[in-house]
């Protein structure tokens, strides 16, 4: 059964088109990274369904770890702190990585990420996010994959949550009911 959030969202990004963009994203990936090996690093929690989907779509051999930050207290704005929660389980020296995130908004947490995981030695790292929120950028970041482009709007569904909820409907809608409501 489909999570139906009945009135609380308004659709902004439909699963069909998040299907249909995953798979480009997919193919150019694989095009780009022809005849190597792929360390596709997501970040926790809100990227695990693109992050799923997306390494169905990557004809290569791909290994996967997972790194977790938070910079959101259970509100829907950033507390500004990177906090790091879980970090690689597998060294990346020598590895071509793919980050994969859910939604860059200010670009803090991913340049925090990028300074960090650079000091480990990778062939290369480029960045694959499903959202990209261009006009909130503070810092300027190389996102060298992106899914959607969308208006400076708090965000939820396919891996976004609001205070835990709502990462299980499949497509990324704007909540239309006060915060407490949701």
């Amino acid at each position: 059964m489909t999570f139906d959030p009945r009135n609380k969202v308004t659709p902004l990004v439909r699963e069909q088109e998040i299907a249909q963009r995953v798979a480009e994203l997919g193919r150019e990936i694989t095009a780009d990274y022809a005849g190597q090996t792929l360390t596709v690093v997501g970040i926790l929690k809100g990227s695990f369904p693109f992050m799923a989907d997306l390494i169905r779509h990557i004809d290569l051999p791909v290994t996967c770890d997972f790194l977790e930050v938070s910079t959101y207290a259970g509100g829907t704005s950033s507390s500004g702190v990177v906090r790091f929660n879980k970090d690689l389980s597998h060294p990346i020296e020598g590895r071509h990585v793919l980050l994969v995130e859910d939604i860059v908004d200010s670009g803090l947490t991913m340049t925090y990420l990028l300074r960090n995981l650079q000091t480990r030695k990778p062939a290369s790292i480029k960045i694959c996010t499903l959202l990209d929120k261009a006009e909130a950028r503070e810092a300027e970041v190389p996102l060298d994959y992106v899914g959607f482009v969308i208006p400076t709007k708090f965000v939820i569904g396919y891996g976004l949550d609001y205070d835990e909820r709502y990462r299980n409907m499949p497509y990324v809608g704007v909540p239309t009911v006060p915060e407490e409501e949701l």
